[in-house]
C-alpha cells in the first residue's frame, strides 16, 4: 500500500499547488489553459483506445456498459456527489466545475494499465516502482488541472485511494483475473471515455461518461464468455 499512499499523496500535492498558482492567473488565460488540456486528454484517450487489440470486445462493453449505466444513472449520482462535496468544501461558486473537476481527475487518475498493473505489483511483491512513477506523473498533471478545473481535483485523491488501493488489497485474488489482454481492453474501453470527457470540455458534446463507467470492467466478463460461447460453437 505503500505506493498508493504515495499516489493520493502526489495528487494532493499538486492539486494543492495548482489551487494556489490558479488563483494568480486570470480567467481568460484558464480558459485557453482548460482547453490545451482538454486536447491533450484526447489525445491521451486516443492512445489509450489504439492499443486494443480486440474491437469487437470494446464495442460489446461500451453497449453493456452504457445499458447499465443508465439502469443505475451513475452520471447524476457523481455530480449530486460532486455538488455535495462542492457545498461542503469549496463554499459554492464553482458553477459545476467542482464536479467536472473531480470526475475528470479521476478517470484520468485511475483508467489506465499503469493504475492496474501497478497496483497488482505493489499487493503481490511489495514492487511499488510503477505507482511511484505514475504518482510524479499524476503529481505534474494535478497541478495544471486544479489550476484549471478547481478544487474538485483534490477529491479525485479518493478515487484513487479506494480503486488502487482495493486492486492492491486483492492483487491475490485479482491477478489471475486481470490478465493482459483483460487490462489491454480495460484500458481502451477508460481510453474512449476519456476521449468522452475531452469533447465535453471543449464544448463539443454533451456525453453522459459517467453513465459509461460500468465498461471499464466489463472485459473481466466479456473474455471468459467469449471463451465459453467460442467452445460451444
Amino acid at each position: 500500500m505503500v505506493g498508493v499512499i504515495i499516489n493520493v499523496a502526489a495528487v494532493l500535492a499538486g492539486g494543492t499547488l495548482g489551487l494556489l498558482l490558479g488563483g494568480r492567473v486570470p480567467q481568460r488565460l484558464r480558459e485557453t489553459i482548460m482547453q490545451g488540456l482538454a486536447l491533450c486528454i484526447l489525445l491521451i484517450g486516443a492512445q489509450g483506445a489504439l492499443e486494443t487489440a480486440n474491437v469487437l470486445a470494446v464495442i460489446v462493453c461500451m453497449v453493456a456498459g452504457g445499458l447499465l449505466g443508465e439502469a443505475l444513472d451513475i452520471e447524476k449520482r457523481l455530480e449530486s456527489l460532486g455538488a455535495l462535496a462542492e457545498r461542503k468544501f469549496a463554499h459554492g461558486g464553482q458553477n459545476g466545475r467542482f464536479a467536472q473537476g473531480f470526475i475528470t481527475a479521476s478517470l484520468l487518475f485511475c483508467v489506465g494499465a499503469m493504475a492496474v498493473v501497478g497496483s497488482l505489483n505493489a499487493g503481490l511483491t511489495g514492487d511499488n516502482s510503477t505507482l511511484i512513477a505514475k504518482a510524479a506523473l499524476d503529481l505534474v498533471t494535478a497541478v495544471f488541472f486544479a489550476a484549471a478545473l478547481g478544487p474538485g481535483v483534490l477529491l479525485a485523491a479518493a478515487a484513487v485511494l479506494v480503486y488502487q488501493g482495493a486492486i492492491a488489497l486483492m492483487a491475490g485474488w485479482l491477478a489471475p483475473v486481470l490478465t493482459d489482454a483483460i487490462v489491454t481492453e480495460m484500458s481502451a474501453v477508460g481510453g474512449l471515455l476519456i476521449m468522452g470527457l475531452s469533447f465535453n470540455m471543449l464544448g463539443m458534446a454533451k456525453i453522459r461518461v459517467g453513465n459509461l463507467l460500468p465498461a471499464i470492467f466489463l472485459p473481466i466478463l466479456y473474455f471468459p464468455i467469449a471463451n465459453w460461447i467460442g467452445g460451444l460453437l
